[in-house]
């Protein structure tokens, strides 16, 4: 398996991007209802942080966590605060315990989402239940190389628009993406929040359409930067997609790679019967 970098296939990651970087842009309003309180109960801390280490692959699913004397000593709190954490945890689904065996991971993603269609990403978030959230991390002109002129039929060197963003499930990072357009195509002024909105609709206002895809799925794991970026451990296996979109014209107007959290969605494939069997 392939050791994931943000420049697999990729421009190599540099560090300097154009304006200030990280900005979170939520895909709608998000509204609180119910009461608020002070400083969480440790159970609670203990439980969050659980979930986020089973989300981020550290106890992978089928994996049995540490008995209750190791996980007090990890987090310093008593059994009692375990047992009410790794209660929550049951209860979220996350892990169920086997009477005389201990306490297993057994997380499915939270979304799947189906390659036969290109869905938007905040939709299909959004229609799985969980709240979606757009972070523009990154955004320049610089020139195409030799690898984006290939797959988007242009010159080496010819001006294109990048963007890195991160798509949020629940606040968790669930895909990190790196977008390459001819800057030709984007001929009207456009600022960040457009960039970490709908890219298909900004090749649509310009005039280009989606009409098809095509993509190529590769298993991966997770180096350190792209750890740090999706919040999970180094070593995590990822689902690496290259994609390059053509308009209606047929031309190709949008090269896309992105990592994919297979604890939080999972990538589906339909797949048709045989045929004819001779």
């Amino acid at each position: 398996m392939k050791r994931a970098g943000t420049g697999a296939r990729a421009t190599a990651p540099e560090r300097s991007y154009d304006g200030r970087d990280a900005q979170l842009i939520p895909a709608g309003p998000i509204m609180t209802i119910g009461a608020t309180r002070g400083r969480p109960l440790l159970a609670d801390v203990v439980r969050s942080e659980l979930t986020r280490l089973i989300l981020g692959g550290e106890f992978a699913v089928g994996s049995k966590l540490p008995n209750e004397d190791r996980l007090c000593e990890r987090f310093g709190v008593s059994r009692v605060t375990i047992r009410e954490a790794v209660r929550g945890l049951i209860e979220d689904g996350l892990v169920v315990r086997r009477h005389g065996s201990g306490t297993y991971v057994t997380r499915r993603p939270l979304i799947r989402n189906s390659l036969d269609v290109n869905y938007s990403y905040t939709d299909h978030i959004q229609a799985s239940g969980l709240r979606p959230g757009r972070k523009l991390v990154g955004l320049r002109t610089r020139p195409a190389t030799d690898d984006d002129a290939e797959a988007l039929s242009l010159e080496a060197g010819t001006p294109i628009r990048e963007i890195r963003r991160v798509r949020t499930a629940d606040g968790r990072p669930a895909i990190f993406s790196i977008d390459r357009i001819p800057a030709a195509l984007l001929t009207r002024p456009l600022d960040r929040s457009d960039y970490a909105g709908s890219l298909y609709r900004v090749l649509t206002d310009a005039g280009h359409p989606i009409s098809h895809a095509e993509a190529i799925l590769r298993p991966e794991v997770a180096d350190k930067e792209l750890a740090n970026i999706l919040d999970v451990s180094p070593g995590t296996p990822v689902q690496q997609l290259r994609q390059v979109d053509f308009d209606v014209e047929g031309n190709p107007v949008m090269l896309s790679d992105e990592w994919h959290v297979t604890s939080i969605i999972e990538l589906l494939v339909y797949r048709r019967g045989p045929g004819p069997v001779g």
